[in-house]
């Protein structure tokens, strides 16, 4: 009898890339405040954010009669338009052709990444969703990760891509911990010179590899 197997994923530069919720904002942030000429604000929003400069601000001090908080809320709000990173679906699917639970935890506002999920129509495919402004706690707190041995899995794996928070809890619960490497897209930059004990037990280039880390998994 084959173990009861629990896929834990991350969402940000994990399933999908955060830049693209970054770009959506952008579009709807450039239509709102100059919907004649947004292509030329977008790109003007896009080169100051490859700059490193802080994009608010600059906007700001283009155009001295918005709010802030105004910009940030439609940031944070807006309905954004995505596409899953190569081989998400693949893995999702995967995973519920096989019955595994699949879970997702999560960093953000409830109706950030929320929004997100329903953009993508991923929802149902978790058995569990643990989203940190909603269930109290963020990475790496135990609680976030722990929850997910109630389903009473026997064997847990967890998927992200930052060494600095992702790795450290699965590993001290004894789950497989993953690593999506960063392939220059992701807006934080991956970090792998931190103590053993933060570090993925695996990395991979794409999602599709998890297919074959699980099924030798599934062997032993």
């Amino acid at each position: 009898m084959n173990k009861k197997k629990c896929i834990v994923f991350d969402l940000d530069d994990t399933l999908v890339y955060e830049v693209e919720f970054l770009k959506s904002a952008f579009i709807e942030i450039s239509n709102f405040i100059a919907p004649l000429s947004s292509n030329l604000l977008f790109e003007k929003m896009i080169g100051w954010f490859l700059d490193g400069q802080n994009v608010f601000n600059e906007l700001l001090n283009l155009h001295p009669e918005l709010v802030k908080d105004d910009l940030l809320s439609i940031y944070r709000n807006h309905k954004p338009t995505l596409a899953l990173n190569d081989g998400a679906y693949e893995i999702l699917n995967y995973c519920i052709e096989n019955y595994y639970y699949v879970g997702l935890i999560t960093d953000g506002r409830t109706i950030t990444q929320r929004n997100k999920l329903q953009a993508l129509n991923i929802e149902n495919y978790f058995t569990k969703i643990i989203i940190s402004e909603e269930f109290g706690t963020e990475k790496p707190s135990i609680n976030n990760f722990k929850v997910f041995h109630e389903l009473g899995a026997d064997e847990f794996f967890y998927i992200g891509d930052n060494p600095k928070k992702d790795f450290i809890t699965p590993n001290k619960l004894g789950w497989t911990s993953v690593c999506l490497k960063d392939k220059g897209q992701n807006i934080h930059e991956q970090h792998f010179d931190l103590p053993s004990a933060y570090l993925p037990q695996l990395v991979i280039s794409s999602l599709n590899e998890l297919i074959e880390i699980i099924e030798y998994n599934k062997k032993l």
